[in-house]
C-alpha cells in the first residue's frame, strides 16, 4: 500500500507544502494550525468559500504531511522535484528561441484564461498551482509569465490570489490567435 500512496504522490507531482502554505521545514503543529484554517475556508459546507476541488488538495496535503512516515517519504520525491526543476530554470536561459518560447508560454496562460472565463463566467479565476499542472510548466518558469502579464495589466488577481484575464488580455490574445496557432504548428512539426 505504501508503494500505491508514493507513486500516487509522485504522478500528480503537486506540492503538499505549497497546497498547505507552508515551509517544508515546518513543525507539525504549525502544519495542524494551517490545515484547519485551509480545511474551514474552503470545506464544501461553507457557502461563501467552500471549493472541494482545493478542500481534496487540502485533505490529501494534510494526510501525507501530518504522518511522520509519509511525510519522510513526500520529502525525499519533494526535494528531488525541486532539483529538478532548478535545473530546468539554471539552463533554461541556454535556449536557443527562448523569447519563442515565452511567447508561446504568455499566448497559451491566456488562452487558458481566456478559455476559464468563457466556460465559467461566475467563477473565472485559476490558482497559479491549477495553471502550472494545465500547462505542464513549472512555476518557476511561470512566474516571469505572470509577472509580465500583470504588469502590461493582461492578467489580474482576485482576493484569493487566483489569476483572472482582463479585457486588455482578451484583446492580445484575440489579436495574436493566429500567430499562436502558427507558433504552436511551427513548435508541433520541429519535434
Amino acid at each position: 500500500m505504501s508503494h500505491t500512496t508514493a507513486t500516487s504522490t509522485e504522478e500528480k507531482a503537486q506540492g503538499h507544502y505549497e497546497v498547505l502554505q507552508v515551509s517544508d521545514s515546518a513543525e507539525l503543529e504549525t502544519i495542524h494550525r494551517v490545515y484547519r484554517l485551509l480545511a474551514q475556508r474552503f470545506h464544501p459546507d461553507n457557502s461563501e468559500t467552500g471549493n472541494p476541488a482545493r478542500f481534496r488538495m487540502i485533505s490529501e496535503a494534510y494526510t501525507v504531511l501530518s504522518n511522520p512516515e509519509a511525510r519522510a517519504r513526500y520529502d525525499i520525491l519533494h526535494q528531488q522535484q525541486k532539483q529538478d526543476r532548478w535545473r530546468l530554470v539554471s539552463t533554461g536561459g541556454d535556449a536557443d528561441n527562448d523569447f519563442e518560447m515565452e511567447q508561446r508560454v504568455r499566448l497559451t496562460v491566456l488562452e487558458v484564461l481566456y478559455t476559464k472565463r468563457r466556460m465559467e463566467p461566475r467563477e473565472p479565476a485559476v490558482y497559479t498551482l491549477d495553471l502550472e499542472g494545465m500547462i505542464g510548466r513549472p512555476r518557476e518558469h511561470l512566474e516571469f509569465t505572470i509577472w509580465y502579464l500583470g504588469q502590461k495589466k493582461f492578467v489580474t488577481r482576485d482576493d484569493n490570489s487566483r489569476l483572472v484575464i482582463t479585457a486588455d488580455g482578451v484583446e492580445l490574445l484575440e489579436a495574436n490567435y493566429r500567430a499562436n496557432t502558427r507558433l504552436r504548428l511551427q513548435s508541433g512539426s520541429q519535434a
